[in-house]
């Protein structure tokens, strides 16, 4: 076999050009792009996430009152000396599952779903909106003053709260528990939270806490019933049988919410604050909160990163630099490139790519656009590098392919045929 040293010119080219031929060019040159500095602005951003701020957490949370006020569900602990407990013995004494409450006194007593107290030898008692000493001195003036059934200077009337009443709500978590965050855990938990505590806040605190950076920054609360659903489930399907012509209607309108469905955002841009109210973070009895994964919020790679799916930070803005570098893409040069010369490597960036001389300077992002059409956006990576208004951002189903451009590919060849042809003559010199 020849040395290459001694091959002509011609050859040479010759060589390089089959070189090139298998290398991956075609693929390159029939990816055609847009510069970014040509692409209309929209299509480039979107809501800056950098811009958003966390939500208050006392949005969340409903105003705890002043006083505790009774409803259906309280059980309360009643002691009537003589009427509802006997004369010579003491009143029973209860200690409730909840360290929070003190012991309760008396027998237990449920306040009804009319809000009132079914008690001996009188009629049911409204009881329901008032505190515990209201209600007390109306029990005591039911038995005293209107029926006269124990002295007024000798009654013995205890009321205390044996247990508060609760709301029992379904929370459905969809967080991922894989490292990529793309498989779906899907936890649920059935919570009885305890009057003035029936809120998103509570909620979330009972079932592990604020949402993750692998979920949605949003909490969904479906109320009603099957009913209501079912109605819902209607309405859509006339709304797409109205639009089915319309070849942008599911790719780019967004479905009305449903009537019982509330949304609750946990980040928002200052120049727009969240609209909704108190009562519309209080929950009640049967009522869903599911918080979404983010799933399809992912950017795809390809070329000289080689194939991948990557999601995009949920909480901050990633530009094309960041998400090759989440990529493990190469990105400029540790040295000079001569270093790389003989094997001793002068490509730098530590990623896919690395071992080539001559790193990948061109990126092309391949975006869809509404109606199912698509733009690919050139950029240059060295322009980036310099400055931020090159960096476009990346958006979910973005495809990323690094290339090389011709200069880069001929000049890894180059290098590659100067490498092999410098050992090559090391060989020889040293008898092989």
């Amino acid at each position: 076999m020849a040395d290459l040293h001694k091959l002509s010119p011609a050859m040479l080219t010759a060589a390089v050009v089959c070189l090139l031929a298998g290398s991956g060019c075609s693929f390159n040159q029939n990816l055609n792009a847009v510069p970014a500095a040509r692409v209309p602005r929209d299509l480039l951003t979107a809501d800056l996430k950098d811009d958003f701020e966390d939500i208050s957490l006392l949005r969340l949370r409903q105003d705890p009152p002043t006083d505790y006020l009774l409803g259906p569900g309280d059980v309360l602990g009643i002691y009537i000396k003589g009427v509802l407990g006997d004369k010579d013995e003491l009143p029973p004494v209860h200690y409730p599952e909840d360290s929070s409450m003190p012991p309760a006194v008396g027998y237990p007593v449920p306040i009804r779903e009319d809000g009132t107290l079914a008690l001996p030898y009188i009629d049911p008692l409204k009881v329901e909106g008032m505190s515990l000493v209201d209600a007390t001195t109306q029990i005591r003036n039911a038995y005293t003053l209107q029926a006269d059934i124990v002295k007024s200077d000798r009654d013995q009337i205890i009321v205390t709260m044996i247990r508060k009443r609760t709301v029992r709500v379904l929370v459905i978590r969809e967080e991922s528990g894989g490292v990529e965050g793309v498989s779906k855990r899907g936890t649920g938990h059935v919570v009885d939270l305890p009057a003035y505590e029936n809120d998103v806040l509570h909620a979330l605190s009972e079932t592990g806490g604020m949402p993750g950076t692998d979920a949605k920054n949003e909490v969904l609360i479906y109320r009603g019933m099957f009913s209501d659903a079912v109605n819902y489930d209607a309405l859509m399907n006339g709304i797409c049988l109205d639009n089915c012509q319309d070849p942008c209607f599911c790719n780019e309108a967004p479905l009305p919410d449903a009537p019982n469905v509330t949304r609750i955002p946990l980040r928002y841009h200052p120049a727009s604050p969240p609209v909704f109210s108190q009562q519309d973070v209080i929950l009640g009895e049967g009522d869903i909160l599911i918080i979404r994964s983010r799933d399809d919020e992912t950017f795809f790679t390809a070329g000289v990163l080689g194939g991948g799916e990557f999601p995009l930070p949920r909480d901050k803005d990633l530009d094309i630099i960041g998400a090759i570098a989440i990529a493990g893409g190469p990105l400029g040069s540790a040295g000079t490139g001569v270093g790389g010369i003989g094997g001793r490597g002068g490509a730098g960036g530590g990623g896919r790519g690395g071992s080539q001389f001559c790193q990948p300077s061109e990126a092309v992002v391949i975006r869809e656009l509404p109606c199912g059409n698509q733009i690919s956006i050139k950029v240059d990576l060295n322009k980036a590098l310099a400055s931020r208004s090159e960096r476009i951002l990346i958006q979910p189903n973005d495809v990323i392919v690094l290339r090389y451009t011709l200069a880069e590919e001929v000049g890894n060849v180059m290098l590659n045929l100067f490498q092999f042809n410098f050992l090559l003559n090391g060989f020889s010199g040293n008898g092989f």
